[in-house]
């Protein structure tokens, strides 16, 4: 697993082989990362954004974004050995100033948000088979930790079906290999 783009352009980020977690494989992101750069419609821009990363195992979106844009990021990710490569991946790439690393469940995180920052990019990448991320969704919406020009971005199996219309306004949906990607907002 490797940066795309950036700063940190080829650099390889340490990652855990674990039926608990599963990489964000490159061609997708760069192909989110494509959309945001690119996709008029969305009218977004990264630059100065606070991302929050949610399920973030190892690292790899929130990395990527703090390679290309000058922004801040909070991971969260509650599996131990992830976020102990994710700990690796930013102290290897003198990150520390610019994250904040929250080593615990997501809904526990938002249940304690303390509203002081809220979020213009919020990245979703639960496990294929927990559906129970569309309550994170929920919750999200209902602590309205984001600022008013946010985007949602989730990762998904492509074969989930999930219906988002009680959660959030589904802008796109793209496909990949085995993975879907949606982009929203509230």
């Amino acid at each position: 697993m490797r940066i795309i783009s950036g700063k940190f352009k080829g650099k390889k980020i340490s990652f855990i082989s674990s039926s608990e977690t599963r990489p964000l494989r490159d061609y997708v992101k760069e192909n989110i990362f494509n959309i945001i750069d690119h996709r008029k419609k969305l009218k977004f821009n990264l630059e100065k954004a606070n991302i929050l990363d949610l399920y973030s195992g190892v690292g790899s979106f929130g990395i990527e974004c703090l390679s290309r844009y000058l922004c801040n990021v909070v991971f969260v990710e509650k599996d131990p050995l992830a976020s102990l490569n994710l700990k690796k991946n930013i102290i290897n790439l003198k990150l520390t100033k610019r994250v904040k690393i929250i080593s615990q469940d997501t809904k526990n995180y938002l249940n304690k948000f303390n509203y002081e920052d809220k979020f213009d990019l919020i990245f979703l990448d639960p496990p294929y088979n927990d559906i129970s991320f569309l309550s994170v969704i929920a919750l999200i919406k209902e602590k309205k930790i984001f600022n008013k020009n946010h985007k949602i971005i989730i990762h998904r199996e492509r074969s989930c079906e999930e219906v988002f219309n009680d959660y959030l306004k589904v802008d796109l949906e793209k496909k990949y290999g085995r993975s879907k990607i949606i982009f929203g907002s509230f």
